[in-house]
């Protein structure tokens, strides 16, 4: 009687877990992903609809901290320093949070972003930046909030929101040139020690052509000032597999003594371990 019971409730359980109504969410969540010059801006958040309401000074009182959209925290996330109103907001993610006002917003970029709605606790040393931008009137109805990046350059761009008649643009400016700037010197600059390591392990560890693996082993240690054990260990290891295994011990000697001053006993005791291979005749 007891099995009986237990596989009816199991039955009921499954009946009941794919037998849950789905419905329309009335704030839909949505998420808006943009360039603006190199620098990646993510936006995610729920879109109320104002169904007939008066949004602003009603629904949304005026002069009271607003969640800016509906649900869990709207978010806004950069992939780079930016600058707003001339303080520099770090790159990383954030609530964003409002105060609007009927001829003015005050706009917050909060660094806590998993309060559901508006913090318990307003705490102002998370606040990274806090801006103050103009309330502008629109001739055309927003029905549903609505928040987009626009006005596109390769250095600025503004965040905007907008509901019901009203719209208030926040200009956040990006380093494109700086980062440009970077990116063509790092390239121009050639492959780097780390890069050469790289495609010397590659050729090795794919059993690939071991003359151009010593090549490029060879110009990571010449880049390298510290001369990684690592690396070194490497070579080594390449050099017996081209069947030099009196330079092969020589190499893996010097990767011994700086594993040895690391601390490394995995690295000391492969090395030993090869040394002792190597030397028999």
């Amino acid at each position: 009687m007891k099995k009986i019971i237990y596989v009816l409730a199991m039955v009921i359980a499954n009946f009941v877990t794919e037998a849950q109504v789905k419905t329309p969410q009335p704030s839909p969540k949505t998420t808006i992903n943009q360039v603006v010059g190199l620098t990646n801006v993510e936006i995610v958040y729920s879109r109320p609809s104002a169904k007939g309401r008066d949004v602003f000074n009603n629904l949304v009182p005026f002069g009271k901290l607003w969640r800016t959209g509906a649900n869990e925290n709207t978010t806004i996330s950069f992939s780079e320093d930016v600058i707003i109103d001339g303080k520099t907001l770090p790159k990383g993610k954030y609530a964003l949070y409002t105060t609007p006002r009927a001829d003015n917003w005050e706009v917050f970029f909060y660094k806590s972003t998993d309060n559901w709605g508006n913090p318990e606790t307003w705490d102002e040393s998370k606040v990274a930046v806090k801006t103050t931008v103009k309330s502008e009137h629109i001739d055309r109805n927003v029905e549903s909030f609505t928040i987009g990046i626009n006005n596109l350059d390769n250095n600025y761009a503004h965040l905007e929101i907008s509901w019901e008649k009203t719209i208030v643009a926040i200009k956040f400016e990006v380093p494109t040139a700086k980062t440009a700037m970077a990116s063509i010197d790092r390239t121009l600059a050639g492959p780097s020690a780390g890069d050469y390591f790289s495609s010397a392990s590659y050729y090795f560890q794919s059993n690939g052509d071991m003359t151009k693996a010593l090549t490029y082993i060879n110009k990571a240690l010449d880049m390298s000032k510290d001369k990684p054990y690592w690396y070194n260990r490497l070579k080594s290891l390449i050099q017996a597999k081209l069947g030099d295994k009196n330079g092969a011990i020589e190499t893996a000697k010097i990767s011994l003594a700086s594993a040895e001053a690391a601390n490394n006993q995995d690295y000391v005791k492969m090395n030993k371990d090869s040394i002792a291979e190597w030397s028999k005749k």
